[in-house]
């Protein structure tokens, strides 16, 4: 029951917030142009409910094919290939933003397990009958191994934390999930630890 009332409520917030943040989005389209070459938005598979793979969009916080150099889909602070209007938008988490689109296409939530690549930490059908019931729900802009672990902890500390949200998934978690969030990105903790390229 949670779960249709859940997607309702991620229509109309993602919906809320795309009108209200389209002047956001339209600034930080013209920095991000304006401060290096390349596209908008870094667009990348992702695993989504049921192993189903989306593209999921973010503000690009690299420079043009940033993946294919340095450590790959890792970053630290000091990385060379984060760009100067980058760095203030993953210090804020702004990049994030444009995964509203994800939430209004049906593809994610905005709040739930965080979607890996296809083929990191593996592939889908490598994932055990236990680790994928973290993919029986849509995956989230935001989650509970986010609060917990930022962008720190292993994959398997991460695994373990979205089975545990999966089985006690309510609305006042997800709450909780929700302002715990806010909390975080203001006080900006472990920003870059595993962080993924983007």
């Amino acid at each position: 029951m949670y779960c249709y009332v859940k997607n309702i409520i991620d229509f109309v917030l993602a919906l809320v917030g795309l009108i209200l943040l389209s002047p956001l989005f339209l600034i930080v389209a013209i920095l991000i142009k304006i401060d290096s070459k390349g596209p908008v938005f870094f667009v990348q598979e992702r695993l989504g409910k049921n192993g189903k793979i989306f593209k999921i969009y973010k503000f690009r916080t690299m420079v043009e094919g940033a993946i294919k150099m340095g450590t790959g889909l890792r970053t630290n602070e000091n990385d060379p290939r984060i760009t100067r209007v980058g760095s203030v938008l993953r210090k804020t988490s702004i990049d994030e933003v444009p995964q509203i689109i994800n939430v209004l296409k049906g593809e994610m939530s905005i709040i739930g397990p965080r979607p890996p690549v296809p083929y990191h930490p593996k592939k889908y059908e490598e994932y055990t009958g236990e680790e994928k019931k973290r993919f029986m729900v849509r995956p989230g802009i935001t989650g509970y191994a986010q609060v917990i672990l930022r962008n720190g902890g292993t994959w398997n500390e991460r695994i373990k934390l979205d089975i545990e949200y999966v089985d006690k998934m309510s609305f006042w978690l997800d709450l909780r999930i929700f302002f715990k969030t806010i909390y975080i990105v203001a006080t900006k903790k472990n920003i870059y630890l595993n962080k993924d390229v983007n």
